[in-house]
């Protein structure tokens, strides 16, 4: 990885459950990706709180030596806690939240959750679409957990209220190493493609 890259991929901002699933590979899985956000030395950028699957990405990261800045409404930290020795910044509602989230993150990577995830997802989808960022988005497939939700944005597809290329951009990975590599390729041909611009205009 690039000393370039590296520095474009400040920050990966990790959509997640606030609770652990059913299955075992859902921790795992969330485990590997904070290991490998601080691995690459990138910063996590989460939800704020010490429970489920964002709770244990984030704990992972800080234990591994990687920064950690997590966003969390007040009202939320007696439910959820927060992570002690890494940055946190208390907000105060939801939305805030989610709007912190994205904006402070370079890419996103997306593991199992419930319908607060789905909101993220589907808030950070549109956005893209709608020419607001164009930040590399990667879901992490975790024992086929997103499945579904490909069939219903390809339904939502053929019955003509989404674009293909939404579809396009949405990507399932299975590895948390592999999400992080594909994320700096998606970057580096961004970068590039800048730079072909900024030439011409020379």
């Amino acid at each position: 990885m690039s000393d370039v890259t590296m520095a474009k991929l400040r920050s990966i901002g990790v959509f997640c459950g606030s609770r652990m699933g059913e299955r075992e590979t859902y921790a795992a899985a969330a485990a590997g990706v904070g290991r490998a956000i601080a691995q690459a030395e990138c910063r996590l950028v989460y939800g704020g709180g010490d429970v489920g699957l964002m709770g244990i990405a984030a704990s992972t990261a800080a234990a591994e030596g990687g920064a950690v800045h997590g966003i969390i409404p007040g009202f939320l930290i007696a439910r959820e806690g927060h992570l002690d020795g890494v940055e946190i910044k208390i907000v105060e509602t939801m939305s805030e939240r989610k709007s912190e989230l994205i904006a402070e993150s370079d890419a996103y990577i997306i593991l199992p959750g419930g319908t607060g995830t789905l909101e993220e997802v589907f808030d950070v989808v549109s956005r893209q679409q709608l020419g607001l960022h164009d930040k590399p988005i990667v879901f992490l497939n975790t024992d086929g957990f997103w499945g579904p939700f490909i069939e219903l944005i390809a339904h939502t597809v053929r019955e003509g209220f989404t674009p293909q290329t939404l579809a396009d951009h949405v990507e399932l990975i299975d590895r948390p190493e592999i999400a992080i590599a594909r994320i700096c390729a998606l970057l580096d041909e961004k970068d590039a493609a800048a730079a072909q611009l900024a030439e011409k205009a020379d």
